[in-house]
């Protein structure tokens, strides 16, 4: 009889479910923080630690963006952010000042509802830098050329155009190419997971058809007052012969983003 009242004692004396959750070294993780709580860990930072998170998140989105993949918030706050999650709007404020003054970027939010961002360089020709020597390279080309097409055919394009058109370049649909390697893939899609290009299906066609789009990142990106000056540089004219487009274009520059 004892021993069973000294083992009811123990467990009498065992601590409960509230007790628990008041221990430090075992937080009941199933319970959110309430608003006293996050405001004390806000507290607990220091502006050294702040800004030391700053330079990682600014690390983490220079590295994803050498792939020009978007980045996601719930990646930044999963891989970088982490404890400092109820610091993320000053941390990635002040990750976009960085990206501004140090970097020339701009840190564009392309998707406000999933939260999504790219990094932008708004990059313009020095002055009586022809405008011709806007494409930095050979898949930068190959982009230009596709976006000016969707650009001078109205803001849609479908995929057969965009083919015919690219092998006039001696650019082949489904052949490898020694500058582009698997041309379908680069166009059809990193550069739609890039965000440059949008390829959509084309609802009730059979066979199954698709367009193209331009897409966030080249709406941020790319000028399209350029980029009919480049086409003016093609064909000898002024950029004002294509009154459609050059109204277009004049009503960006003038109400940028």
């Amino acid at each position: 009889m004892s021993q069973r009242s000294a083992g009811s004692g123990a467990r009498r004396r065992r601590p409960g479910r509230s007790q628990v959750i008041l221990d430090d070294d075992e937080p009941d993780v199933s319970s959110q923080p309430s608003s006293s709580q996050v405001q004390r860990a806000r507290c607990s930072f220091t502006p050294q630690q702040i800004e030391q998170k700053v330079a990682e998140v600014v690390q983490f989105i220079l590295i994803k963006d050498q792939k020009k993949i978007p980045i996601r918030r719930a990646d930044v706050v999963k891989h970088v952010v982490k404890e400092y999650k109820g610091q993320y709007p000053g941390i990635i404020r002040r990750a976009g000042q960085t990206f501004e003054q140090v970097f020339g970027l701009n840190l564009v939010e392309i998707d406000s509802k999933n939260h999504v961002y790219i990094l932008v360089n708004k990059l313009h020709p020095l002055p009586g830098e022809p405008i011709s020597m806007c494409p930095g390279s050979p898949k930068t080309g190959l982009l230009f050329v596709i976006l000016s097409l969707i650009f001078m055919k109205g803001g849609t394009v479908k995929e057969i155009l965009v083919w015919n058109t690219l092998k006039k370049l001696r650019v082949y649909e489904g052949v490898k190419h020694e500058e582009f390697g698997d041309v379908k893939k680069l166009v059809t899609d990193v550069f739609v997971r890039q965000k440059y290009l949008e390829y959509v299906r084309i609802p009730h066609t059979e066979p199954l058809e698709h367009e193209f789009r331009w897409g966030a990142r080249a709406e941020q990106e790319v000028s399209k007052m350029k980029l009919l000056q480049f086409i003016g540089e093609l064909h000898n004219e002024e950029p004002q012969t294509w009154t459609q487009q050059y109204r277009e274009a004049a009503s960006v520059e003038s109400n940028p983003r």
